[in-house]
């Protein structure tokens, strides 16, 4: 990726996954570079929040992989997203034992407050992005909200309200 044509920050994170892939110290002969697609795509992810043709092409090229390759590994992987995500992940568990505790309600709650629907574009300040999943395998804590990796259980619409301005709160207070 010709880092002239990138602004600042997309250069930067460039740089740093260039980093990342070069202390794997890869060449086009090793036959571990497939090996180590996955947890490239992984670092990248979390360099730039999510993985866009751009970034996929990217590591085909630094691991010496068809682009091909690695558009199947994303979308293969549930885990590796193609769209941008919020600063904020709230996922919001729908399987059974989560849906039958009043999780859609928790769901709607959160929706109606950040003003998106789950499972389509963040919040317009870039700060949120809703998730509807199948199960979180929380199943006692039912029903369950997660954020950035942090799980929230036994939730009620009022509860997830709390989390969610409490977030907006610190977010406000930090600018």
């Amino acid at each position: 990726m010709s880092c002239n044509k990138l602004s600042e920050g997309a250069a930067a994170k460039f740089a740093e996954l260039d980093t990342f892939i070069e202390g794997l110290k890869i060449d086009r002969d090793d036959e571990r570079r497939r090996g180590y697609l996955i947890q490239v795509l992984h670092r990248a992810q979390d360099i730039f929040g999510y993985l866009p043709r751009e970034v996929q092409i990217h590591v085909a090229q630094k691991l010496f992989l068809s682009e091909a390759q690695v558009s199947g590994v994303v979308s293969f992987y549930n885990y590796f997203t193609t769209k941008p995500k919020g600063k904020y992940n709230v996922n919001v568990c729908l399987g059974t034992a989560c849906y039958v505790k009043g999780a859609e309600k928790v769901l709607a709650e959160i929706e109606r407050i950040l003003g998106v629907k789950a499972d389509t574009n963040p919040t317009a300040d870039g700060l949120f992005s809703i998730s509807a999943l199948r199960c979180v395998g929380a199943c006692g804590l039912a029903p369950v909200m997660v954020v950035n990796g942090k799980v929230y259980g036994k939730m009620t619409p009022a509860k997830a309200a709390e989390v969610i301005k409490g977030i907006q709160a610190k977010e406000a207070a930090a600018k």
